[in-house]
């Protein structure tokens, strides 16, 4: 009893919950007809797809700039970089390799911009960073009908000019990590070379953070003074976290991209920090401390409800009602990781 009892407290009781809620909705899939290995399926694709996307924030947090509520900065770099390879007409892996490179040079020439901005408003990141992503998301909307992009793929087929609010990725580079080793049996299929590259990813950023520069990054975020007394310049440290969060962000959306098979543009990434925001404070993350345990565990918890619960309130309502028991229970997760970070604050 005493050991469970410790499990919990070192768990923490919400993601208990979560976690036995999710085991339930698991149980319950073969009572109701929905395939339980259809149903892995899904939440293995979208761990992967949003992996990276969760992963971005730890950079920002670990340096003491809170949660990166401009990740849509990031994603429009990736957008940019996924249209730029389209445009090249590059297909296969080589469109994939183009459009990351492409992006995470974008990202980084944003990035810098973006840093320099948050130096200037110390304490209040989160509140700036809302509004960077907001902004940046409709600059972008007028932008994507202005760019002079000409492949008939992507622009808007009565005008000749302006990009298409959804461009599929079918034919270029979509599921080229998917079916990168997939593993198939009846309808199950693990996406093999997309968690390949989730645990690449991380890897390499949990190197980092074992780094000189990285170790004074985290020092910036636990103590600034110990840091400043310590020689390390605080601002440049903030600055190369904002960098990295924002490459890792464009980073993430293409990954998105080629499970999902479409580039969506205008407003598609308006929300898409919030999710992400929503499943690292799931997994345990602080405003000031995140580890990568923090993004596997809240991008599992996450995405498995938000995958599982559609597929059995419709089975046992016999209602396609998907969207809707999605939408309420997206942005139920999402209210209750956020009050738990004003918990956190106070």
């Amino acid at each position: 009893m005493e050991k469970i009892k410790r499990f919990v407290a070192d768990f923490g009781l919400p993601r208990v919950i979560i976690a036995v809620y999710l085991l339930g909705l698991f149980s319950m899939a073969p009572v109701v007809d929905v395939s339980l290995f259809g149903a892995l399926s899904d939440t293995f694709i979208r761990i992967g797809m949003n992996g990276i996307m969760v992963l971005a924030l730890v950079p920002m947090i670990q340096s003491g700039c809170g949660l990166n509520f401009g990740l849509s900065l990031g994603v429009i770099a990736g957008l940019l970089g996924a249209t730029f390879s389209i445009e090249m007409g590059y297909v296969g892996i080589w469109g994939f390799s183009f459009a990351i490179i492409a992006s995470q040079v974008v990202g980084a020439i944003f990035g810098l911009g973006y840093g320099a901005l948050l130096n200037r408003v110390k304490g209040g990141e989160m509140m700036i960073a809302t509004y960077v992503g907001f902004s940046s998301v409709m600059i972008m909307s007028i932008a994507w009908l202005c760019l002079p992009f000409t492949s008939p793929v992507m622009i808007w087929g009565y005008g000749g000019e302006g990009l298409r609010t959804t461009v599929s990725v079918e034919g270029f580079w979509r599921h080229i990590l998917d079916d990168f080793l997939a593993i198939q049996i009846g309808n199950f299929k693990f996406p093999t070379g997309t968690i390949l590259f989730l645990l690449l990813v991380s890897f390499i950023v949990w190197a980092f953070f074992h780094l000189k520069i990285g170790t004074a990054m985290t020092a910036v975020g636990s103590n600034p003074s110990y840091a400043r007394a310590s020689g390390i310049n605080i601002n440049r440290m903030r600055a190369t976290s904002v960098v990295i969060s924002t490459m890792l962000g464009a980073m993430g959306i293409i990954v998105y991209e080629q499970s999902f098979g479409f580039i969506q543009l205008y407003d598609g990434p308006l929300y898409m920090a919030f999710p992400a925001v929503a499943a690292i404070l799931i997994g345990g993350a602080g405003v000031n401390k995140a580890s990568l345990a923090n993004v596997f565990i809240g991008v599992a918890l996450y995405q498995g409800i938000l995958a599982m619960t559609p597929l059995i309130f419709n089975a046992v309502l016999k209602l396609d009602m998907s969207d809707v028991i999605r939408i309420i229970v997206s942005n139920g997760m999402i209210l209750y990781a956020l009050t738990r970070k004003i918990k956190v604050l106070k």
